[in-house]
Formats: structure tokens, C-alpha cells, sequence
């Protein structure tokens, strides 16, 4: 394989999450509906001994971390290689991040590790940035069909939230799992309306933790998005709309009346990356 290598790190959104028990060993087991979205980071793969270096928006924010994933996804693979990381995304911020980042690794150095999901839930998933079903910790995935193009705003209240700490305030650790068998999703009204069935059972407990969460999904809502949910363990949120328009229309009005937010408006990533 010819590097450098460079390989896009598509931002993940939890349509919906639902947690469905919990095992012995503290794992959650989740059940959630998985798409890509066309913003995220960038990778870029390299010859040369293991290193990573850090440019874009929030490169500073992981300057202090110990052990980057991008560098345990390498380690993973058994590979030596200088990465680039292009740091779009906000951290801790429940829309991929680092988890999208070590599976851009992970393709750009053509690696398909046996168990992806020791580095994160979100890995395999991350690693198709297809539209999936993802179930069990994250490793049981079931391709989506073919899904009607969504027109998406994202609000984030600018901090991070720790994903172990919204699982420790979550209450009710055993909930409904996504009916059985899944509809199809013939246009994006017909997929809204089975969404608005479904749930983040995160949000709650995201939301005693960080309040500015719930001041993010009123704004969205105030727009008049068909669609307000948390994505993930938060904080990000998002909003569905009946155009792009209308969502780069919400993004301006949000992001001129709350300076300190992290706001930006997208669609679903191509079929393939």
C-alpha cells in the first residue's frame, strides 16, 4: 500500500441509543441506529517510526493526552507510521471524535484488527462509516438500508462530557430495545416519525450533568427542526430539517446568538469514502 495515505474521519451520529442491560463486567450493552455525516476530521498515514502530529481547530485540546487512539489504533495494527490528525471536531463531544480518528488509522494503514472494539463501542462502527445498526458493546453491526439523505444541524455547548461519567448517572440501565424487524426508510418523513419513536436513554443523565445540553436542544427546537436529539454520551446535539437551507439557516442564527458554541450544519457522508 502507497503512503502517505490520507483518509477522512466522517463525524458519527446516534439517530437513536438505546441501552439495554448491562453485563457483569460493566459493559452496557447498547442498541442504536448509526450514520456518517459528510464533516469530521482527516488522517493522514506516513512511512516513518510512530508519531503523531496535530493541526486543525481543536489540536490543542488533545496536545496533553498521554496515548492519542490514533497512536493505540497503530499499535493495534502492529504498524509504524507518522499520523497527521486534522482535529475538526470538538472533543468529548459525542459524535465519533476519536473513535472515527483511530478507524481513519486503521484504513489508511489497510488493518482490519480482530476486535476492533477494545479501542472504543464506537470503532467498528466507525471503522464501515456506513449507516448500521450497532448492538451488543458496539461490535454486532447490521448494514442499514439505503437511507434518504438528511439534512443536519449540529450544536455542541462548547466542553466535553465524559462518556463513563453520563453511564455512572444513568438511572434505568435496562430499557426497550429498537423494534423487531426494523421498517424501511422509503424518504427522511417516514424515517423522523419512526425516530421520534425512539430515544437516547444518555440525554437524562447528560443533562444533570452538563444543563447546557438542554439549553442546545431548545435552541434547535426553537428552529422548528422536525427532529431534536443528543447524539451519543452528549454533548453534541443535533437537529433534523427539511433542508439544507433551512438547517445553514438555523446554523447562523444559533451560532450569532451563542458566541461560545460549536455550530456547523452537514449531510450524510457518501456511500463510500
Amino acid at each position: 500500500m502507497p503512503l502517505p495515505r490520507h483518509e477522512a474521519a466522517p463525524a458519527k451520529l446516534n439517530l437513536c441509543l438505546h441501552v439495554t442491560g448491562r453485563r457483569p463486567d460493566g459493559y452496557h450493552l447498547l442498541d442504536s441506529l448509526v450514520v456518517f455525516l459528510d464533516l469530521g476530521d482527516r488522517v493522514t498515514v506516513a512511512p516513518g517510526p510512530l508519531s503523531l502530529s496535530l493541526t486543525g481547530p481543536f489540536a490543542q485540546g488533545l496536545a496533553a493526552e498521554p496515548d492519542n487512539l490514533c497512536l493505540r489504533a497503530a499499535r493495534l495494527a502492529g504498524r509504524e507510521a507518522r499520523i497527521t490528525l486534522e482535529k475538526n471536531l470538538p472533543l468529548a463531544s459525542g459524535i465519533g471524535g476519536g473513535s472515527a480518528d483511530a478507524a481513519a488509522v486503521l484504513r489508511a494503514l489497510d488493518a482490519r484488527p480482530e476486535r476492533p472494539e477494545v479501542l472504543g463501542a464506537d470503532l467498528p462502527a466507525c471503522l464501515a462509516s456506513l449507516p448500521v445498526r450497532m448492538q451488543g458493546l458496539g461490535e454486532i453491526l447490521t448494514p442499514l438500508p439505503p437511507l434518504p439523505d438528511l439534512h443536519v444541524l449540529l450544536v455542541n455547548p462548547g466542553r466535553g462530557l465524559a462518556t463513563p461519567a453520563v453511564f455512572k448517572a444513568l438511572a434505568q440501565r435496562e430499557n426497550p430495545p429498537l423494534p423487531e424487524p426494523l421498517p424501511d426508510f422509503p424518504d427522511a418523513g417516514t424515517l423522523i416519525a419512526f425516530l421520534h419513536g425512539c430515544r437516547n436513554d444518555l440525554e437524562t443523565p447528560a443533562i444533570a450533568l452538563m444543563p447546557e445540553i438542554a439549553h442546545c436542544l431548545a435552541a434547535i427546537r426553537a428552529e422548528g427542526a422536525a427532529l431534536a436529539r443528543m447524539s451519543g454520551s452528549g454533548a453534541t446535539c443535533f437537529g433534523l430539517f427539511a433542508s439544507a437551507a433551512a438547517a445553514q439557516a438555523a446554523r447562523a442564527r444559533i451560532a450569532g446568538a451563542n458566541p461560545g458554541w460549536w455550530v456547523a450544519a452537514s449531510g450524510l457522508a457518501p456511500a463510500k469514502l
